[in-house]
This record gives structure tokens, C-alpha cells and sequence, in this order.
């Protein structure tokens, strides 16, 4: 098992952050600070080391501090070497460049996965609670990460979910033969690769489902039982023999409508991932409780199942968790962070967290207003 560690953190006009350099413990980070202090400004900047991309916001240019035309982010990540990594974003050239051990790297599917890297954060009760987009989203994020394969067809299926829009747009102005055909050819990729993410997240449901019971358990005991359903193509996988056939008879059923709506309206880009509390469907009755405790054990099952299928220890990261939980559960999950290995954690204050395992080997950081210090 390669077990990777973020060692250093450099950050210049990142947010608060005018300049703040870090050093990080192997085991627990205890990130401690008030509302707006600058905490989750860290884990927003070790997100950028590991993806190139913030978890918080869509545009890069949020995130300069005030008054200034650039952020910069630099850190030194440990696996069997040590790899040097710097993203820097310019403002005024509205150009942002991923840099490692000096080289230039452009393409996502050459940055994601390299670093696996799993976020805890408040605005996960999209995942239990939003739109199947969000799940789907979810999904992808892990097979993406664990796999350059799916990463790359995930991109090319929705390169064809556009060009396949544009034709509908036209084919509503003009009813052309030759715009018939191609959308004929163009349909017939999006069958083939929406097959190929069929089959992927399927066999992903049926391994990740262990993880989520063993991690559910971890916080829960064995009070509740867990399950994932993947629902796809407007039912689940109980139901439907043959994939493909249906995927077909789908589109053909479709087709005025797609046509009248201008839309792709069959496909995984339209799936959806249940989630169950003895066999219950958790959306619709789940409790606050059970929601929470839920999407802590899926990032602790993404954590474990990255951990399993790419060989490397992910960065953990974990965002305010603890405020809204009872002690009970807090304890739990602060006991089980020990399983993980190095991890980042804001808190708001520790005075409140008398129920934290620390120990020596942990690192506390007080962060106020941009500034740092160790406890």
C-alpha cells in the first residue's frame, strides 16, 4: 500500500491567506479557528493540489484575496518519492497553470486520481437529500478518480450529450435527411458509451455497498442496515434483462419528444442512486440523524474503497463535521478517523470537542483571520 502524506502547504493571496506556510502531521490535523477565520480556506487549497479544481465555488477568481491579481498554491506531497505541486492562477490573464515536480500539466484525466483525495462537507446533504444529478455527480467522482478509463468516457459521453443537443436544435429548424443521419450516428455513440457507464456504475453499486455497511456500521453498530439501489433507465437493475434492448426501445419511444424539447432525455446522464435504512427509502423518511450519519459513512466508504482499488491512502478532508452531530456519534466517528491515517479537520473550537481523541502525534493549527499558529 502506497501511503501518501501532505507534508507542506504554501499559500499566497489565497482568500484570508496573504502568505501562510504549513506543515502538517501524518496523522490528525485539527484545524481550529471561528466562523470566517480562514479553516475551510485550507482544505479549499489542498482540494486544488490534488484536482485542480475547488470544491466550494466554480470560478477560480473567487478565491484571490482582495485587491490582488493572482493566488498561488504550492505543497510537497510524499507517496514513495516526494512530488512538488503549484497551482497558480493569474487574474488578469484569466489563465490558471497545474505545475508538478516543474512540469506543466494540462489535461484533467492526467491530474485526477493521481492524488486521490475525499472531502467531508455540509453541502453533502445534496447528496442524500438533492437532485439525482448530485448523486450521479457523486459517483462519478469516485469511479473518475479510480479510474482514468471512466474518467475519459464520462467526458467523451458528455462531449456526445452536446453535440447530440445541437442536432436536435437544428433538426426542430430544418427537417433534413442529412441532419437525420447524423443524429442517427450520433445516437447510436450515445447508446454504446452510455452503456459502458451503465455497466461501470453498476459494478461499482454492487462493490461500494460493502464499504458504505462496514463504515455505517463503524458509526452506528448494527442499530441500522444500509443499501444502495442504482436506479438507471427509468428503473433499477432487478427489473430490466437486457440493458441495451431497453436503452433502444427507450430512445425510439422518445424520440418526438426529444425532438420537441430539444433534449437528451434517455441515458445515464438521467440516472439515479437510492438510498435505503432498512430497505426504507431514505429520502423520502429518513430522519436528520439518519441522513448525517449516512453521508459520513459514504465518504468513509470512498475513502476505503479509493484506498483499496488505486493503492494509494486518499487525503481526507473534513469540513465543520462534528457541530451538528451528538457526542455519541462524534466520538464514534473521532474514533474511527484513527483507521484513516493522515486527515484534515476544522473545528470551530476545541473547548467545545472535549470528546476528540488527540495525542501526541496529532497537529493542532489556530487559524485567525488568514494568520496561523500551533497549538
Amino acid at each position: 500500500m502506497d501511503r501518501m502524506n501532505l507534508l507542506t502547504l504554501h499559500l499566497r493571496n489565497f482568500r484570508k491567506h496573504k502568505e501562510t506556510n504549513l506543515t502538517f502531521s501524518n496523522k490528525l490535523n485539527f484545524i481550529v479557528g471561528s466562523n470566517g477565520a480562514g479553516k475551510t480556506t485550507i482544505l479549499e487549497s489542498i482540494y486544488y493540489l490534488c484536482t485542480n479544481r475547488n470544491f466550494n465555488t466554480r470560478t477560480d477568481n473567487e478565491v484571490i484575496r482582495f485587491g490582488k491579481d493572482y493566488f498561488e498554491v504550492e505543497g510537497t506531497i510524499k507517496e514513495l518519492t516526494e512530488s512538488n505541486i503549484r497551482v497558480y492562477y493569474s487574474l488578469t490573464e484569466n489563465k490558471k497553470a497545474y505545475i508538478k515536480n516543474g512540469k506543466k500539466i494540462s489535461r484533467s484525466v492526467d491530474i485526477i486520481g493521481s492524488f486521490p483525495i475525499v472531502t467531508l462537507t455540509p453541502s453533502d446533504l445534496t447528496i442524500t437529500k438533492g437532485y439525482p444529478g448530485d448523486r450521479r455527480k457523486f459517483i462519478d467522482s469516485i469511479l473518475s478518480q479510480a479510474s482514468e478509463t471512466y474518467l475519459k468516457n464520462l467526458l467523451d459521453y458528455n462531449r456526445t450529450l452536446k453535440q447530440r443537443s445541437s442536432l436536435l436544435f437544428l433538426l426542430k429548424e430544418r427537417n433534413s435527411k442529412n441532419l437525420i443521419d447524423e443524429l442517427e450516428a450520433w445516437t447510436e455513440k450515445l447508446i454504446q458509451g452510455g452503456l459502458y457507464l451503465i455497466e461501470k456504475r453498476q459494478q461499482f453499486i454492487k462493490s461500494f455497498k460493502t464499504f458504505v455497511k462496514e463504515s455505517y456500521t463503524e458509526i452506528m453498530e448494527s442499530k441500522e442496515i444500509p443499501g444502495l439501489i442504482y436506479s438507471f433507465l427509468e428503473s433499477d437493475e432487478e427489473k430490466i434483462k437486457n440493458t441495451e434492448e431497453t436503452f433502444r426501445y427507450l430512445l425510439k419511444a422518445k424520440e418526438y419528444e426529444e425532438k420537441r424539447r430539444v433534449a437528451n432525455l434517455v441515458g445515464p446522464h438521467r440516472d439515479d442512486i437510492i438510498f435505503l435504512i432498512d430497505e426504507v427509502d431514505l429520502k423520502k423518511y429518513g430522519s436528520q440523524g439518519q441522513h448525517k450519519t449516512f453521508q459520513i459513512a459514504l465518504r468513509f466508504a470512498e475513502f476505503f474503497y479509493l484506498k483499496q482499488l488505486t493503492g494509494k491512502t486518499p487525503v481526507f478532508l473534513l469540513d465543520d463535521v462534528f457541530g451538528k452531530l451528538d457526542s455519541n456519534r462524534a466520538k464514534k466517528i473521532s474514533n474511527y478517523l484513527r483507521k484513516i491515517g493522515q486527515a484534515f479537520i476544522t473545528v470551530t473550537d476545541l473547548a467545545d470537542f472535549s470528546f476528540l481523541d488527540i495525542n501526541n502525534e496529532d497537529k493542532i493549527i489556530k487559524v485567525n483571520e488568514g494568520m496561523v499558529e500551533y497549538a
